[in-house]
């Protein structure tokens, strides 16, 4: 089969790699769509990672896999079914992260693994390929990772009704943080990004948008949020910038830093706050938003044509091209196509 593999940093090829064969509490999928993920695709071929990566690694954790075949210990997935973050195994001389940029993949059966009495380390990583509901789109269905996971995000952080929310980033997180922000009731959203971005940010439903070279942005925050924000969530990461808005968190107010572009050297200065501040350290399950992610989705609340042209994906050997253009910021993410399904 074909995968996206980055050989080193800075150099991504598509080559054939060897079939995986799936054991007997896994499923073995065609790959259909996958999406780009700019927080871990593109720092993994940046060679800019947080954690340790062995290269050459096969990219992707954003992609959706129909059921071509079963172990016998499966009971949980039968064939024709769509899958979540199905992706590569690792194989000799190649890791995997996480594998989805490729044409096939293993999923495996994390509910027969914890009945059958397998300790949670074997199956609780695996608990991220949920089943998805039949008859639904497999290009928009590869949205449903970056929704879980912001989702989980944000209301384990204490997000709901009533809440004021500043969103720091208008890629595909910072977008996501806004539309969730806004299901869950949020009575202000503000969204920090980049002027391009507005129609997508204020489609998403921010109140306030501003640019993020704005010179005086607390200022200017002040101003539209006199009252200043319950929550602020930093979806890029990036070293100064939680500091830059941190004069408009109320005190009591929560601070999450999401994004990884400097996560070694993150640093808040507390003195630049209104009062005391507690900042949420509390992760994300993934697995656990995947029911209210998917009823978001079915009631039209989460649409992902906002982050995705499904229309145009890209086709796997034209991954290099999906990911300059998601760099260039021509796309928010980049759809692309694994396996034979069309729309």
């Amino acid at each position: 089969m074909k995968a996206a593999v980055v050989e080193r940093p800075g150099v991504l090829v598509v080559r054939e790699v060897p079939d995986p064969e799936p054991g007997e509490y896994e499923a073995l999928c065609e790959l259909l769509y996958g999406a780009t993920c700019s927080g871990t695709d593109h720092h993994l071929l940046a060679g800019r990672f947080p954690w340790p990566v062995s290269y050459p690694t096969i990219l992707g954790h954003e992609s959706i896999g129909r059921v071509i075949a079963v172990g016998r210990r499966v009971r949980s997935f039968r064939v024709g079914q769509l899958l979540t973050r199905v992706g590569a195994p690792p194989m000799e001389g190649l890791s995997v992260n996480w594998g989805g940029f490729a044409e096939l993949g293993i999923a495996r059966d994390h509910e027969a693994m914890r009945e059958d009495g397998l300790p949670p380390e074997a199956w609780q990583a695996y608990r991220v390929n949920q089943v998805l509901p039949e008859g639904c789109d497999p290009r928009a269905a590869t949205m449903v990772i970056t929704w879980r996971e912001t989702y989980s995000y944000i209301t384990r952080m204490g997000i709901g009704a009533g809440a004021s929310v500043l969103v720091l980033g208008s890629g595909g997180n910072g977008l996501a943080f806004v539309r969730h922000a806004v299901n869950l009731g949020a009575r202000s959203v503000a969204q920090v990004g980049n002027c391009v971005r507005e129609g997508l940010g204020r489609a998403a439903g921010a109140d306030h948008y501003l640019d993020y070279r704005t010179p005086d942005l607390s200022g200017m925050l002040a101003e539209r949020v006199p009252g200043g924000f319950d929550f602020v969530i930093d979806a890029i990461g990036r070293r100064g910038e939680v500091d830059r808005v941190l004069p408009c968190l109320r005190a009591g107010g929560t601070v999450g830093i999401y994004g990884i572009d400097d996560y070694a050297d993150c640093a808040i200065h507390p003195h630049r706050s209104r009062g005391s501040f507690g900042v949420y350290n509390g992760g994300y399950d993934e697995a656990e938003a995947h029911g209210m992610v998917v009823a978001l989705w079915q009631e039209g609340r989460l649409d992902a044509r906002l982050w995705l042209d499904l229309d145009h994906p890209f086709p796997l050997e034209g991954i290099s091209e999906a990911m300059a253009a998601v760099s260039e910021r021509r796309l928010v993410k980049a759809l692309v196509r694994l396996g034979s399904e069309r729309p």
